[in-house]
């Protein structure tokens, strides 16, 4: 494995995220056939989580990918409360629980592992590795990369239509590319993580149905233009052409 990343930091990434991607996706069916929601794939990425952090730290590559306090008060990131709109609005339309406890116990710790491991492999190896040669292509494809997944709803008949899964890959992108941005003018990983986990593990507090469609279309496009579009213009007026 150190080998492998001495030789090549972006084979070492693309093929952590090719093994994640096709891992998770076979643990999941696992997950289906047992009866519990996850269970498989929980205890899947809680072992890759704890193998990258191990790894990292045990080849002093802490600093270097993330896993240390940001070097940018957080004052200067407006205290992250841009992210924390964004998480809270898994709850905006009430609190319940859309599976049992175990099921809920197994999504919620899946989520959480999910924004580690994303974080890590995404921005902490693939960006990493590409900044060194073009720091405008490693921000871009940092940035598409968490959205790319949500492209898929646009012809698999998710049940979203076109309008409503267009601001969703709209949507992951521009937070794909705050966090880029965090993480290149703070130096840490630890923000992203912290948004990322609570983001998705949120979800399974979601109450669905709270808004009418087209509350919900407005309610996306006040966050994505609003919320993130004036994050992302703050960072950039903030931070213009910082670096290392």
């Amino acid at each position: 494995m150190t080998k492998l990343y001495q030789k090549s930091e972006i084979t070492f990434a693309i093929l952590w995220i090719v093994a994640y991607v096709v891992l998770s996706s076979y643990a999941d069916q696992l997950s289906l056939s047992i009866g519990i929601v996850k269970s498989v794939t929980a205890v899947l990425q809680i072992a890759m989580s704890l193998v990258l952090f191990f790894w990292i730290r045990n080849n002093n590559l802490s600093e270097k990918h993330g896993f240390c306090r940001p070097i940018v008060p957080a004052r200067q990131f407006l205290y992250y409360l841009p992210l924390v709109i964004i998480a809270s609005t898994a709850v905006w339309g009430g609190i319940g629980l859309q599976y049992g406890f175990p099921d809920a116990l197994m999504y919620a710790i899946s989520m959480c592992c999910v924004g580690f491991l994303e974080e890590v492999i995404f921005r902490g190896f693939l960006f990493r590795a590409m900044e060194k040669d073009n720091l405008e292509t490693a921000i871009i494809v940092s940035s598409l990369t968490f959205g790319i997944g949500h492209i898929v709803n646009l012809f698999n008949g998710s049940g979203r239509d076109t309008a409503s899964s267009v601001i969703q890959i709209v949507f992951a992108v521009l937070v794909g590319f705050v966090l880029v941005l965090i993480f290149y003018y703070g130096k840490s990983l630890v923000p992203c993580i912290i948004f990322h986990s609570a983001n998705n593990a949120l979800k399974v507090f979601e109450v669905n149905g709270s808004f009418s469609p087209q509350a919900e279309m407005v309610m996306n496009l006040v966050v994505i233009f609003v919320v993130l579009g004036g994050y992302v213009f703050y960072l950039i007026k903030v931070f213009p052409g910082k670096s290392e």
